[in-house]
């Protein structure tokens, strides 16, 4: 994967879904997005990840045709996307952050109202109605959507936006105001859903990334501050961390002054950031000493950490 002037260029593989090139909006004096540069291919779950304020509203806004912006191109499906007009919404499926409803209406009215815009026919758009929600849960549900838990709205929006068969799924922080129940249901549907079409959506939970998503962008000052699969990142931007756990205090704390590399996490634990030719080195001359360890363990980086770093070191957003 290179790296140009924040535009990113994978090797070439799954057709692009959706393309945004240097998209610049500003609003007077404030700029929100300057120089926002995605790709997301085919069968990706892409989390647009950022602060309040990075622009992530914009830029999905932006891929609707919702907003005219200063410079810059977006093509879903290849066909490029113009303000005002609606043609290539066809390919996209929409939850927005906190979704409205016709609150006397039932799941399955709602959906086939829905459908009746999109002008589905009305025995497909029944059939495809029933599919959706069976798979977001509410399959059989009759209650009126007034009564409805912010959950069971979350999920039949999705379920609604996926009525038409969308090539791209984009979602709007779709889990930031459940519950973990909540949360995990929302979650767990983006999985299943991923088996038909391409998501992105945006979030601040990190860890709703690192569960579901196979791609991460960092957005920060309305700029892609970093992008790839989430194995990618983390290795570019956080170092393996290894846990070495001995059996005496003593030795622990011998060799946390021996070896500046090595941190104390407890009265027999050290941790270990560096280089893995330095580790050798160390746990080499641990044996020689006689010391014992009790277990030697791997710490794979978090999500977190590397979007933390990357707040802190990205200077040119």
């Amino acid at each position: 994967m290179l790296e140009t002037d924040n535009f990113v260029v994978r090797p070439e593989g799954k057709e692009s879904v959706l393309r945004t090139d240097r998209l610049v909006k500003r609003y007077g004096k404030l700029t929100v997005a300057n120089g926002v540069s995605i790709n997301v291919r085919q069968g990706e779950i892409v989390g647009l990840l950022g602060p309040n304020g990075a622009g992530k509203t914009t830029t999905l806004k932006s891929v609707l045709g919702l907003i005219r912006l200063d410079a810059g191109e977006i093509y879903v499906c290849s066909e490029k996307v113009r303000f005002g007009q609606t043609k290539t919404n066809r390919y996209i499926g929409y939850l927005p952050d906190v979704p409205e409803y016709y609150s006397f209406m039932t799941s399955e009215e709602y959906m086939e109202f829905c459908g009746s815009l999109c002008k589905m026919e009305p025995k497909a758009c029944r059939t495809r109605s029933s599919e959706m929600l069976e798979l977001v849960g509410l399959g059989g549900e009759k209650h009126r959507i007034g009564g409805f838990s912010r959950g069971m709205k979350q999920r039949l929006g999705v379920a609604q936006a996926l009525l038409h068969s969308p090539k791209l799924l984009i979602c709007d922080e779709p889990t930031s105001a459940l519950d973990p129940v909540g949360r995990k249901e929302i979650l767990d549907i983006l999985y299943a859903a991923k088996e038909q079409t391409t998501i992105l959506f945006s979030t601040h939970i990190l860890a709703d990334v690192e569960r579901v998503c196979t791609n991460v962008a960092f957005l920060k000052d309305g700029v892609i501050a970093l992008e790839g699969s989430i194995g990618d990142v983390r290795q570019r931007y956080a170092q393996h961390a290894v846990l070495i756990e001995l059996y005496r205090s003593e030795d622990t704390e011998e060799l946390a002054k021996l070896y500046p590399e090595l941190v104390l996490e407890g009265r027999c634990m050290l941790r270990f950031n560096g280089k893995q030719a330095r580790l050798s080195e160390i746990l080499c001359s641990i044996a020689k000493r006689s010391i014992k360890f009790r277990q030697i363990v791997s710490e794979t980086p978090s999500l977190e950490s590397v979007f933390m770093k990357v707040m802190e070191t990205c200077t040119h957003c």
